[in-house]
């Protein structure tokens, strides 16, 4: 039997829509200005005279991040009211999975603060320079293998949604493909990052991260403006594959 999609689930797909346009600035300000510029991964003493000569900039970057990480925890309550009907038990996996993406990325963002601190702190300066650049890089690789591991579960979570979209017909067909091929293609690649770290010098962020924004983008707009189809659904797929039922 058929059934419409209710209103909780049309005003969940619009809280999903604008988490996604919220997330975006913070998420780009902080990755793509803050900590491209003054984080120098290969010249550890380059970065400790940035974060040092522009401590109040690093400080904007953290709590950018912060507040995206606050609009995600929306965002996935959001997914979750919207999708679960098509598939409770997946819905509740990508929910877990996102959940401890965004409490690994608060730990490591807070955490990586700790460079700051190391940087600027009175007491530290005491520290020879070769000691407290070792220190940076030791802070600078541990924030970026925690960061990967985040982006595996990022893109894992955002493939089984994507994945409910698609079956659920809710949006257009193409753009749920997308988003799998993209959360897929994030996942895979920050992965690799973790097995092989040189690769990221291979394999730009244009290629893994193009997509995925891509996607959040137009997702954001066209929940926000469009909603969900007025489509039927067919039954989650525990209830269709009751032996009660007629093959």
């Amino acid at each position: 039997m058929a059934t419409l999609i209710d209103d909780s689930q049309r005003k969940a797909a619009r809280v999903v829509g604008l988490s996604y346009l919220l997330a975006i600035p913070p998420a780009l300000f902080a990755g793509f200005y803050v900590f491209s510029q003054l984080i120098v991964r290969d010249h550890p003493a380059q970065t400790v005279r940035n974060v040092i000569a522009h401590e109040a900039l690093f400080r904007l970057g953290i709590a950018a991040n912060l507040i995206s990480f606050l609009v995600d925890i929306a965002l996935i309550a959001a997914l979750y009211v919207a999708l679960a009907p098509i598939q409770r038990g997946l819905a509740r996996f990508a929910v877990f999975v996102r959940l401890i993406e965004t409490a690994l990325f608060v730990v490591v963002t807070v955490e990586f603060d700790a460079l700051r601190v190391l940087c600027t702190a009175d007491d530290l300066r005491v520290f020879e320079p070769e000691r407290l650049q070792a220190l940076a890089r030791l802070s600078i690789g541990a924030y970026s293998f925690g960061y990967n591991v985040g982006l595996v579960l990022a893109g894992l979570g955002s493939t089984v949604f994507c994945y409910l979209w698609l079956r659920s017909s809710y949006i257009p067909k193409p753009l749920a493909v997308l988003g799998i091929v993209a959360s897929a293609l994030l996942a895979s690649c920050t992965f690799a990052f973790i097995i092989a770290p040189d690769l990221a010098h291979v394999i730009t962020i244009t290629y893994y991260g193009a997509p995925i924004f891509l996607f959040e983008l137009t997702m954001g707009f066209w929940l926000l403006f469009k909603g969900l189809r007025r489509t039927h659904r067919a039954e989650p797929a525990e209830t269709l594959s009751s032996p009660t039922r007629r093959p």
